[in-house]
């Protein structure tokens, strides 16, 4: 059983997340919370700690960003797009358990002091930004580090935002253009 507790966005997403691990789990409904489930968040939050497992898409994003400006200490995890599509839907519910469990296994939480150690220069040197392939190496990288997809701006942020240590940065880096010869 989990410690925190899960906040999904559907009844869909409990029933993957019970497939893959032991765990309580709080459904936002999608964006529009109500009062009584901010409230089970917030207790929850302050009781046993939160992850916030979303859908890789723009509205669980945008679930995920309102949520950490309430709950600061939110862990988070993410399921890679790929991952978590099938039936052309995008989602959490679509995840097979393996997937679900490797999520939560990289989970991480914003540092309060985010550092300015990655820039998005750095990502034109590292071929994650601009060039032809760029877009899924970040796919990759966002994958191996448990920090989701994102566009140039949002990948750096998270890499600071995360704690992403130089070493993480390097080993994934390798392993991703090591599969691509």
């Amino acid at each position: 059983m989990l410690k925190e507790v899960l906040i999904v966005e559907g009844k869909s997403d409990v029933a993957a997340v019970n497939r893959a691990v032991e765990a309580d789990c709080i459904v936002t409904g999608g964006f529009h919370f109500n009062r009584k489930t901010l409230a089970d968040i917030s207790a929850a939050y302050k009781k046993r700690g939160i992850i916030i497992l979303t859908d890789p898409d723009t509205a669980g994003e945008n679930i995920r960003k309102f949520l950490t400006k309430k709950f600061p200490g939110a862990k988070h995890a993410y399921i890679p797009k790929d991952e978590a599509t099938a039936n052309n839907d995008i989602g959490v519910e679509q995840a097979k358990p393996d997937s679900i469990r490797n999520a939560l296994s990289k989970v991480r939480t914003l540092e309060l002091n985010p550092r300015e150690e990655f820039t998005t220069a750095e990502m034109v040197t590292h071929g994650l930004s601009g060039g032809e392939g760029s877009s899924e190496r970040r796919d990759k990288i966002g994958a191996a580090l448990g920090i989701g997809y994102g566009n140039v701006k949002t990948f750096v942020k998270r890499l600071n935002n995360y704690g992403i240590t130089r070493e993480e940065f390097s080993d994934a880096l390798k392993k991703i253009y090591d599969g691509e010869n």
